[in-house]
């Protein structure tokens, strides 16, 4: 039997557009993160996310091949990343994610991943 990737366990392509899509929802009413996106449709931004996450999960590699290297921290360079966007950033990403309902340990690994992500963006203070 072969192993499925983490992508696969996490649900594949569904997963991780309902994940990021929920995501978005709350980014979208958010006084803080909302004026980050300068763009007036957030679409483009949650495509971004989705493939990101996805190709990172062992999933598409379509982010690569239509942006190709991540270089997360240089493309939120000019952003304002202080620890209040990280943890509205965060809120919005847990509300998202506990709508999934993985399982506990799927859980943890994907809450890891993005809370790590998250404070590796950080680029100023307050």
């Amino acid at each position: 039997m072969v192993d499925r990737t983490l992508y696969e366990q996490f649900g594949g392509s569904e997963f991780f557009s309902a994940l990021v899509a929920d995501f978005y929802a709350g980014v979208a009413a958010d006084d803080v993160l909302r004026p980050m996106y300068p763009e007036d449709d957030l679409g483009p931004a949650e495509d971004r996310l989705r493939m990101f996450l996805e190709q990172y999960w062992g999933g598409p590699k379509t982010y690569g091949e239509q942006r190709g290297h991540p270089r997360l921290r240089m493309r939120h360079q000019p952003f304002a990343v202080t620890p209040t966007a990280r943890d509205r950033w965060l809120e919005h990403m847990r509300v998202a994610l506990d709508a999934r309902r993985l399982p506990p340990d799927l859980d943890h690994e994907m809450w890891n991943y993005l809370y790590m992500a998250a404070a590796a963006m950080m680029n100023t203070e307050e």
